[in-house]
């Protein structure tokens, strides 16, 4: 018999309140589909633009640089991977890009925000390869500008001496892999990577429950995002504390990690548990756990103005610029 439309119409994947997709293979985002140019932002005074990493892929970054930056001023490099469960937002969204022009103006960095590939149209490991390549060509142009094509503001002013990688929810996640991945390929010129930010990561660990709903509806959503039913949980990128196959969290290859939860995140648990898996792994570095209580996923990027968004802010400046 042959399909009708409205068969190609119906539902056959939906994950709430990101996505779905359609028996046809039409892709609908239910969220983060706002966008915003780079721009001259008045309030900051941080100027952006967008920059092609890889075309073959379309691969691009948007950068952020502050004010008043003096001839020869070298700033912290600052990568950023937004969230959005590796389904939905933009690094040029209106909530992504208000939050780096924040970032850029307080910590004065250099901030490079990812936009990477996002599933089902390109499932996971397409996100972390995007992601890291963002991370070594901005870190070459800084390290080595005469060899490879110089990007001004980071050949000019970036410093590859003060690296420090960040992320939301998924974006969290990328940037541990990233990471870990980056202990094994070190960076070029000699880079390396000062801190890790991982503000309410989107991880897995069997030690903390959830509850079977949303223990399965972390399941159901890791599946889609690799494109494959065989994936487990206990996937070492979803889950770096587990004991058997994932790399040991003591390879970190930096020297400062902060970590982020909130306390009504139903992630915040999972938080806590990388912290102290970090802490146990006997890692040479200084591990600090942030832990908000009363607020939710994500609250400093969805509510800017209140007072608990501009106290991690203040953390987040300290944490780059002590």
């Amino acid at each position: 018999m042959a399909s009708t439309d409205a068969d190609a119409d119906a539902v056959a994947v939906e994950l709430l309140p990101f996505i779905r997709v359609y028996v046809s293979g039409r892709v609908e985002r239910l969220l983060g589909t706002d966008t915003v140019a780079a721009s001259l932002d008045e309030p900051t005074g941080v100027a952006s633009k967008d920059v092609t990493v890889d075309p073959a892929t379309n691969l691009s970054v948007r950068l952020y640089l502050p004010p008043a930056v003096a001839a020869g001023e070298r700033l912290p490099i600052l990568v950023y991977f937004h969230g959005g469960g590796f389904m939905v937002e933009s690094a040029t969204s209106p909530t992504y890009h208000r939050y780096l022009n924040a970032l850029a103006s307080r910590a004065r960095v250099v901030a490079v925000s990812v936009e990477y590939r996002l599933a089902p149209e390109h499932p996971l490991p397409a996100a972390y390869a995007d992601s890291g390549a963002a991370l070594a060509r901005p870190v070459a142009a800084a390290a080595a500008p005469g060899a490879v094509d110089p990007e001004p503001w980071l050949a000019a002013h970036g410093d590859a001496s003060r690296v420090f990688i960040a992320g939301d929810s998924a974006g969290a996640n990328i940037a541990h892999n990233v990471a870990m991945r980056a202990a094994a390929a070190p960076l070029p010129g000699g880079a390396g990577i000062t801190g890790v930010l991982l503000m309410h990561p989107y991880f897995w660990d069997a030690s903390n429950t959830m509850g079977p709903a949303l223990e399965d509806r972390i399941s159901r959503e890791w599946r889609f995002m690799c494109g494959s039913p065989d994936v487990r949980v206990d996937d070492p990128r979803l889950s770096p504390t587990v004991q058997q196959g994932a790399p040991s969290l003591a390879a970190l290859p930096c020297r400062r990690v902060m970590v982020a939860v909130a306390g009504d995140d139903f992630l915040a648990g999972k938080g806590r548990a990388y912290h102290a898996a970090l802490v146990a792994s006997r890692w040479h570095g200084e591990a600090e756990l942030v832990d908000t209580p009363g607020e939710d996923h994500v609250f400093h990027l969805t509510r800017p103005g209140t007072a608990a968004a501009a106290k991690m802010m203040d953390l987040v400046v300290d944490f780059v610029t002590r």
